[in-house]
């Protein structure tokens, strides 16, 4: 959004090492976290609270985040379906999460006309960014670039302008025009899906600190963990596939239909599932609507199938949002499905099958018990 690389240097040894570390080229969020994961946090988490460990943190203070922020991250990207880690990451990168001192964070802009925790243009070279992405978050009017609840919705209204939902790499690309902001951006976002960071006491510098002891919406988002690793495996893999072109029949690696994107995905897991959407309906175990969970296989009618041998599928990552191969001219995306807005094929859901409840299969110590 702004040409300044202050934040991306400054971590750029750190981010060196992270992707050292990383197994593919998009974001790759290990454990069992899935790209809308809360890290493993239960409950509330006061703004008022001290450093609370999430399971498997580094306690390093550069890997915390305040309380509120995370608050805000995490309902901003429900809300918006939005990645939270990839906001904590650009939050990270360019104001440590409002706990830097440098110009701009707290009043006035820095050099390029940047501001706010975000570092939205307002001004100067960044342009006038602010005055089309406004909004009051927090309920508390006028919307503010330097209120960490205004400034993240604003900065995820942006990215979705940008086709996050289809591009992550290409949407943090046009935040910051740099090829070593994206990679930094990218480097945290891992590192917080995969639970790498504690939860600190509210930033000092917030203008809306008193708000994050309500925790707002972080329980849907906290409940949204891959039941086990090999889910946490397959939608990795489908995730690193985002952007890549439909193909019909495609099976990969440069483009995929929706049953070869789904079949693939699982079989980056070492588990084996039919080629077809058809044969997918027909094979494997299915579950009832109110009990899907991230990692199962949603199922359309499509214009080549019907409701007893339905023609299009997904992969569900949380809340009404799955992956797909939607058709061809549509790159590989993540979409609402059940709505009525819902794209043409996607508001009538056929049914749910769930490949990793197959008779025979041994997740080994992954399963949840």
């Amino acid at each position: 959004m702004n040409p300044r690389v202050i934040g991306a240097i400054a971590i750029g040894g750190v981010v060196a090492l992270l992707l050292c570390l990383l197994a593919v080229p998009m974001m790759v969020f290990g454990g069992s976290s899935m790209l809308f994961s809360g890290g493993g946090a239960g409950g509330c988490v006061a703004g008022s609270s001290g450093t609370v460990s999430q399971p498997g943190v580094s306690s390093a203070a550069a890997n915390s985040i305040p309380a509120n922020y995370l608050t805000w991250y995490r309902k901003v990207g429900q809300q918006y379906g939005v990645p939270w880690t990839v906001l904590a990451g650009i939050g990270k990168v360019e104001s440590d999460h409002g706990r830097t001192t440098l110009p701009g964070v707290t009043s006035g802009a820095n050099a390029f006309g940047a501001a706010g925790p975000m570092q939205i243009g307002i001004e100067g070279a960044a342009g006038n960014q602010w005055s089309a992405l406004a909004t009051v978050e927090d309920g508390k009017p006028p919307a503010s670039v330097y209120d960490p609840a205004d400034a993240i919705a604003g900065a995820a209204k942006y990215l979705i302008a940008h086709g996050v939902q289809t591009n992550v790499q290409s949407a943090i690309f046009a935040y910051n025009h740099l090829d070593s902001y994206v990679t930094a951006v990218l480097g945290w976002a891992s590192t917080y899906a995969s639970g790498g960071f504690t939860v600190s006491a509210t930033s000092p510098n917030s203008a809306s600190s008193a708000t994050s002891a309500a925790c707002i919406g972080t329980g849907t988002l906290d409940s949204l963990i891959t039941p086990n690793a090999a889910v946490a495996t397959v939608i990795n893999f489908a995730q690193a596939q985002l952007g890549k072109p439909y193909l019909w029949g495609g099976t990969g690696p440069d483009a995929f239909d929706c049953s070869g994107l789904v079949m693939m995905a699982y079989r980056a897991a070492g588990i084996n599932i039919p080629r077809t959407s058809e044969d997918q309906w027909a094979q494997l175990p299915h579950v009832p609507a109110g009990n899907v969970e991230p990692g199962d296989l949603v199922f359309f009618a499509g214009a080549d199938g019907t409701p007893t041998s339905p023609g299009h599928v997904g992969l569900v990552i949380g809340h009404d949002k799955m992956i797909e191969a939607y058709a061809t001219g549509f790159p590989i995306r993540i979409s609402t499905f059940g709505s009525p807005t819902s794209q043409p094929g996607l508001s009538q859901v056929v049914g749910f099958a769930r490949p990793w409840a197959q008779p025979g299969l041994n997740l080994g110590n992954s399963a949840r018990g």
